[in-house]
């Protein structure tokens, strides 16, 4: 799994380093070209105090002593110096003065809010650590992009484990952020994980979590006790012969093969985990063909509910239709690229991803050193 935090404001600090040379540059010019009739100390002035959010220290203060120098000799070339110019030149040199203290205080804030990010990254791949690369005849990849630059912890969760009953995984989106979610999100990962080696079926697995989940409602208190998670829990059995999928409330994940993307709807739409006594006891489970070659792709809100400048939501479908190479890798990159071309570079919400590409019959073994049993030819099913 590759985390990033992307930095929108850095990213337009680095884009925007130029404009206090830009500012000097252009109080020259309109200097030179009106022959000293327009006044062009403000923005000599102005070049400083704009460099101290976009500069370094020493960027800030040889920008102060640029608009010094240019203002200097635009007076030279005008007339000599007198007493009137003491005024200007002394703004000039206490402005530069307040701005090299404003970059101090910022580069010091800027210093604690990464500090507080690096924390959070810390404590979200401690929680959600690394999926193996290969498991069984899969092959896993996996990406979670943190979209705000607050230190906040997402709720965003995926897990994989190759048990005796198959291999089973789950994708989910735990309703809030901060240490509320985190706690939620570690308790949810070892039920799946102590669900998946001893439920003998999917609605099992599906029954324990909602268990767990109810169990950490009734024991919270304030937002906590209103929290939820939507959820998709996927199932192969050993011999690969369908995808059984069970949803609750969660985006319906994509089979990506031969260029073609099928979204995997849920035949019956299931509450969010968590809300289960509003609902029936039932835990439905669809199943699905998951072909050779073929990729399944799970992720969560933050990517469907990417927007636009204009506020149009991001469609995943396209964006993985055509040639894409039967590797999990590729199509999650692909599958990013076109969302962060949609949004401009940012996201409204954290996204999860997590896509599993089935390979040929014969294996290596997997990182737990086991060995699928030879797989069927699979067949096409679908069902509650």
């Amino acid at each position: 799994m590759r985390m990033v935090r992307r930095d929108p404001t850095q990213e337009r600090r680095r884009k925007l380093r130029w404009l206090p040379a830009a500012i000097i540059a252009g109080a020259f010019v309109i200097d030179i070209v009106t022959r000293g009739e327009v006044n062009t100390f403000p923005a000599l002035s102005a070049a400083a105090v704009v460099a101290a959010p976009l500069l370094s220290l020493p960027g800030t203060i040889i920008t102060g002593v640029a608009a010094n120098l240019v203002g200097l000799g635009l007076v030279y070339l005008e007339r000599e110096p007198n007493r009137d110019d003491v005024a200007p030149f002394t703004s000039l040199v206490v402005l530069t003065v307040i701005a090299a203290f404003l970059n101090v205080i910022l580069t010091r804030d800027r210093r604690q809010l990464a500090t507080s990010r690096e924390v959070a990254a810390a404590v979200q791949r401690a929680v959600l650590p690394d999926p193996p690369r290969r498991v069984g005849r899969l092959t896993v990849a996996s990406r979670y992009e943190v979209a705000h630059k607050e230190a906040a912890i997402g709720g965003d969760l995926f897990s994989i484990h190759h048990t005796a009953y198959g291999i089973r995984m789950v994708i989910a989106d735990v309703r809030g952020k901060g240490l509320e979610s985190i706690r939620t999100v570690n308790a949810l990962i070892g039920s799946f994980h102590e669900a998946s080696h001893h439920q003998p079926d999917l609605p099992g697995v599906v029954r324990q979590l909602e268990e767990r989940m109810q169990g950490i409602i009734e024991e919270a208190t304030g937002a906590e006790a209103e929290t939820f998670a939507t959820a998709v829990f996927a199932e192969l059995p050993p011999d690969y012969s369908e995808l059984r999928i069970a949803n609750r409330g969660h985006d319906a994940p994509l089979l990506v093969h031969d260029g073609k993307v099928v979204p995997l709807e849920p035949s019956t739409p299931s509450l969010p985990l968590g809300l289960g006594p509003l609902g029936t006891d039932d835990f439905p489970v669809d199943r699905f063909d998951l072909p050779e070659g073929g990729t399944l792709v799970l992720f969560t809100d933050g990517i469907d509910e990417a927007r636009d400048a204009n506020g149009a939501f991001f469609e995943p479908v396209p964006a993985l239709s055509g040639d894409l190479p039967p590797d999990p890798e590729v199509i999650l990159d692909t599958l990013l690229a076109a969302v962060f071309r949609h949004t401009g570079g940012t996201l409204q919400d954290d996204a999860a991803v997590f896509a599993v590409t089935l390979g040929a019959d014969r294996p290596a073994p997997d990182t737990d050193g086991h060995r699928p049993a030879p797989a069927r030819a699979p067949r096409p099913a679908r069902g509650a």
